[in-house]
């Protein structure tokens, strides 16, 4: 089966067609800036524009950042406020034309590495990490997805981590990569005594230099290995998200736009 996958991020909106069987991807991706403001209307035309660029006729996962239930996104903290309390599934169906399935992005990252990248064959408590314009988050345990978890927003010294740990925070100060591991590493060890993970995946963008900044994560006891399919996990889970006997653990993230 194949399906259009779609990643929104508080900086830009990615797309390629998936293999939902595979992960792989079928095209080179695209990518449009996150419109500013980035109210519904604004993203919902460049989701129009994405699936009419692929030509695109079939099922499309869209993921978005923040908690999304039955399709209806309940949180934005990088975005507009008024997707809050939005129905999401029904604004994108109509955009692209074609049956919508709407998860959170983190969510949809962390299902795509655990079955085909850096989590699969995990047992035990997995945390998956997006360092972008915030910090997103996916907990598994026994490879079943706690769905919306929102741990960037747990409060560190006084406020939330994703405005110290996330790789905006790092370009916004200006850290380097030693000062702003240090955070990061600050960040995972409040994560670790919360939720003692058997290995830590850490994904975003970012995750493409992580020979940069991994190393230097030395106060953790779990396992920490970078994103095995880098920033194009939300877009491939997005896709499995489409398929339920592809993504089944998904089904409390999910919404639909039919």
């Amino acid at each position: 089966m194949h399906a259009l996958g779609i990643d929104i991020g508080g900086s830009g909106i990615k797309a390629a067609p998936v293999d939902v069987a595979t992960g792989k991807l079928l095209a080179e991706r695209q990518k449009i800036a996150t419109p500013r403001p980035a109210r519904p209307d604004a993203v919902a035309d460049v989701v129009k524009q994405l699936t009419t660029s692929f030509s695109w006729s079939g099922p499309v996962g869209i993921t978005f950042p923040g908690v999304v239930t039955d399709g209806e996104t309940r949180t934005a903290a990088n975005l507009d406020s008024a997707w809050i309390g939005l129905d999401a599934g029904a604004l994108f169906g109509k955009a692209a034309g074609n049956p919508v399935r709407v998860l959170n992005d983190a969510d949809a990252a962390g299902v795509a590495e655990m079955t085909f990248g850096a989590g699969v064959g995990e047992n035990g408590t997995v945390l998956m990490l997006t360092f972008g314009t915030g910090i997103g988050s996916a907990l598994f345990t026994r490879g079943v997805l706690v769905p919306n978890t929102e741990f960037g927003h747990i409060e560190i010294h006084g406020t939330d981590a994703e405005k110290r740990a996330s790789e905006r925070a790092k370009d916004l100060h200006d850290l380097s990569w030693g000062k702003w591991a240090g955070r990061v590493d600050d960040y995972l060890q409040h994560m670790e005594a919360l939720l003692s993970p058997h290995l830590i995946i850490l994904g975003g963008g970012i995750s493409k230099e992580a020979d940069k900044w991994v190393p230097r994560l030395t106060g953790i006891r779990a396992r920490i290995v970078p994103a095995a399919l880098l920033n194009n996990a939300g877009m491939v889970g997005a896709a499995m998200a489409t398929a339920s006997e592809a993504a089944p653990d998904t089904s409390g993230a999910t919404g639909t736009g039919i």
